[in-house]
């Protein structure tokens, strides 16, 4: 099943590749630019070129994986649809085609006949990409490829992508926003059970060499099974963020008594979460664009909890994280379900899971993760933070 999860790699990287050469070559970097002018956008554009690069990164995807693995193309899910309308009311399906010249054409179809952006986009689907994890070679675990399910997001944190900030400096590590936010995310699923298997989190814009202006990325993965877990990360510091991935052995966090717990969120999180949170976390809360990144976050030991308590993340956003996570001995579980769970009671901790939709809830809004999330790195350190928070967000809540 190692195979699965390198061929998952590979396609990231290609996506990845995608998404730096969207910024990187001046054809396609023109189409870009036009999602920062409101109100002037080109009229001659069948479509928001930011949706073109999440469809077709979503569709490069699905086609590598279903060529490899035939039948698991069908399994796998994401946000964007595949269809377009161009100028000429012609109904276009977006997919990967056999050939460079194909992919041309049909990329021409929907660019309304720019061919200079269709083949440099295309140039890129259909370059061969090499990328894979020596680890995962020894790795022998049998996981029956019928009961898979694949949540892809192609681009998260679009807004950072679209508006390329390469200048940000970051808080201990941390960057609040820019293209370090930006990743692309595969999570990995049970159908049966809807519990996270395998996770993959590229993230293609590490570092920028100052004389050719070119991104590095780096990629991360986790694979959770019967009693296997072995995952990838780097240091949460390291002079070389390109250097070969390390393997080792879940890190056990700091104990709740030797210093605060650190927490990221968004910078839309709600006022009341935002205060109990620096009552039981100090200075150590920290503010960053991107679901995914903000669960990267959390996977780097960089923070020990990513927090938030609205609905609009969905199950693209966490899957591949969450499975990270649980190969670490970590997770992703439900916010609300938290407050009001009695661990007296003897319930378990309220785990999201990914094969079962949001009861009377229609299109994006099914996949919805409706009660928020909570990521952690520890069981035990998820309930003893737990704990604190419920103090101080009690009296908070009932102001409110």
């Amino acid at each position: 099943m190692s195979d699965i999860l390198q061929e998952l790699l590979r396609v990231s990287e290609k996506a990845a590749n995608i998404a730096r050469a969207c910024r990187q070559q001046e054809a396609l970097f023109q189409l870009l630019i036009e999602e920062k002018k409101e109100g002037e956008k080109n009229k001659k554009f069948a479509v928001d070129f930011k949706t073109l690069a999440d469809v077709l990164v979503q569709e490069v995807i699905k086609g590598n994986m279903e060529n490899k693995f035939p039948g698991l193309g069908e399994r796998i899910f994401g946000e964007e649809s595949n269809e377009f309308t161009n100028d000429l009311g012609e109904k276009i399906i977006m997919r990967l085609c056999p050939t460079e010249e194909e992919t041309v054409a049909l990329l021409s179809k929907v660019l309304n006949g720019n061919k200079l952006a269709s083949e440099a986009l295309a140039k890129v689907v259909h370059q061969d990409v090499s990328f894979s994890d020596p680890a995962l070679e020894s790795v022998e675990v049998s996981i029956p490829q019928d009961i898979l399910g694949i949540w892809v997001d192609p681009i998260d944190s679009t807004y950072q992508y679209i508006k390329g900030s390469a200048d940000t400096k970051p808080t201990q590590g941390i960057f609040p926003s820019g293209l370090q936010c930006v990743t692309i995310l595969i999570g990995v699923y049970d159908t049966r059970t809807g519990v996270p298997l395998m996770g993959v989190i590229n993230q293609p814009f590490v570092s920028q060499d100052l004389n050719t202006l070119r991104w590095k990325g780096q990629c991360y993965w986790g694979l959770s099974y019967l009693g296997t877990n072995i995952h990838s990360l780097l240091p949460p510091v390291s002079a070389s963020s390109n250097s070969e991935t390390q393997r080792h052995v879940t890190q056990k966090p700091s104990s709740e008594g030797s210093r605060p717990f650190s927490a990221v969120v968004s910078t839309s999180e709600k006022e009341a979460i935002k205060g109990a949170l620096s009552r039981v976390c100090g200075e150590r809360v920290f503010r960053a664009a991107g679901a995914g990144y903000k669960s990267l976050c959390v996977v780097l030991g960089l923070v020990d909890i990513y927090i938030f308590s609205e609905d609009t993340t969905f199950k693209w956003d966490s899957c591949a994280a969450h499975a990270i996570l649980r190969a670490m001995g970590g997770g992703m579980v439900d916010f609300k379900e938290c407050l009001e769970r009695k661990p007296d009671a003897g319930l378990g901790l309220p785990h999201l899971v990914y094969h079962v939709g949001n009861e009377g809830a229609a299109g994006v809004d099914q996949w919805a993760n409706k009660g928020g999330l909570i990521a952690y790195r520890s069981e035990k350190q998820l309930e003893a933070f737990l704990s604190r928070l419920l103090q101080h967000l009690a009296p908070v809540a009932t102001q409110t």
